[in-house]
């Protein structure tokens, strides 16, 4: 609901039908406990659903929290066996383009026109929404009086700070297609900066990116972490000689770098895991102690990580769920020390035992210093302080947050910003 002083209150009543009751005038007790609505009915937007990947285990949560969710999602390529494990009797509503031949291979070019079909989701009808957004879903249209929720993964990158890197890596200089993108983003930016003050609440998944939210649309989140399936990740005390880099092999994650630093490194092993439109590329970069594994069911995936000497990672993660989950694996963690990762790894010389290495260059000379600081540290990062670590991270508190962010906003006791 939009709040101020005065506010009307949702309610449901027996028959589901929706009535109206008027708050009391006076300040709502912020310290009173508040429960939420199960009964109702709640509309989670989504931007799209390509595979399932961090975004879409955050959606699987939401949804298992609340029965009576409905999913909006632009584009939905899940395949059957994982809508049967995670969204057993939920229903997916798509944007008309879904259907269109070979969408798989070109739906991210269509980022333009996604703000238009986000806005044609009709979820008026609804007790409540929660959006779940890294670009479109938070501007889907809600009544004037309808509670929404945005759990906010990242303000759209390839728009803001992120725009020029991206440009770069698609080889858009000034030249006719370069120029016509360069427009198709600044008129996204503008739609964004709109509809920025449409959620009455959002929850980061990071510090950093509540930073950026912050920054961009000039109002304040809290912060909540993502969920790791504690239960699914093994954990294992004795680990292999191989490190690992486990990612979906896009530019921004920067596994160039680390094949990079591990091909100066030849009497270190490192296994990629994961694929993506770098396939090819990373494949010619590497040396004899790179091994590529491809794409790795989950219980493979997680006997890989279980394993590993630690985890590297040289991107800038909005939070990095991988990382929380070779943690809750008892497998350190070297990342790059901008973005989700200084949320998730306790460096050496804190407070806490240390969990990791966190390096400041995203350089190939950065990543090799930090191997060689982290086996100088082995001794001291141990496989059980990074399982108690993930424990921060665990479905519980996700469950038990995003419950009561929603009943804070059902009851009134959040004054939108």
């Amino acid at each position: 609901m939009r709040r101020s002083g005065s506010a009307d209150a949702l309610l449901a009543n027996s028959s589901g039908a929706v009535a109206y009751v008027r708050l009391a005038e006076s300040t709502p007790d912020l310290s009173a406990p508040v429960a939420v609505d199960r009964s109702f009915r709640i509309a989670v937007v989504h931007d799209w659903c390509p595979d399932f990947r961090g975004g879409e285990r955050v959606l699987s949560r939401i949804c298992k929290q609340f029965p009576n969710a409905d999913v909006f999602t632009l584009f939905d390529f899940l395949p059957e066996e994982i809508k049967e494990q995670y969204f057993h009797d939920v229903h997916f509503t798509t944007s008309p383009l879904n259907s269109m031949p070979m969408i798989q291979r070109y739906y991210r070019h269509l980022f333009f026109l996604c703000p238009f079909l986000i806005e044609q989701f009709d979820v008026t009808g609804y007790d409540a929404v929660i959006s779940s957004s890294a670009a479109f879903a938070r501007g889907v249209i809600t009544r004037p009086d309808q509670p929404h929720l945005c759990y906010v993964h990242s303000p759209v990158r390839y728009a803001w700070d992120e725009q020029f890197s991206y440009l770069e890596q698609g080889h858009l200089g000034f030249g006719p297609k370069g120029a016509i993108y360069r427009y198709l983003l600044h008129r996204l930016r503008a739609w964004d900066t709109r509809t920025a003050h449409g959620p009455d609440l959002m929850l980061a998944n990071s510090t950093y990116v509540r930073s950026r939210i912050r920054h961009i649309y000039g109002r304040d989140s809290e912060v909540l972490h993502p969920p790791v399936a504690l239960d699914e990740m093994q954990f294992s005390a004795e680990k292999d000689d191989y490190y690992i880099s486990a990612s979906f092999l896009a530019p921004y994650k920067r596994t160039d770098l680390v094949i990079r630093a591990f091909k100066e490194m030849p009497n270190r092993r490192l296994l990629v895991v994961g694929d993506g439109q770098q396939s090819k590329d990373l494949r010619m970069l590497a040396g004899p102690n790179i091994e590529f594994l491809g794409y790795l069911d989950r219980a493979d995936y997680v006997r890989t990580v279980a394993g590993a000497r630690a985890m590297v990672f040289a991107g800038c993660e909005d939070f990095g769920i991988a990382l929380a989950e070779a943690q809750a694996c008892g497998t350190p963690v070297i990342a790059f020390g901008r973005g989700g990762a200084a949320d998730i790894v306790r460096a050496p010389g804190g407070p806490d035992l240390p969990t990791g290495v966190l390096f400041p260059r995203q350089t190939v000379e950065g990543i090799k210093e930090a191997v060689e600081a982290f086996e100088t540290r082995i001794d001291r990062i141990r496989p059980q302080a990074c399982r108690d670590n993930a424990q921060r991270f665990s479905e519980d508190r996700f469950d038990s947050s995003i419950a009561d962010a929603l009943a804070r906003v059902q009851s009134g006791q959040i004054a939108r910003a």
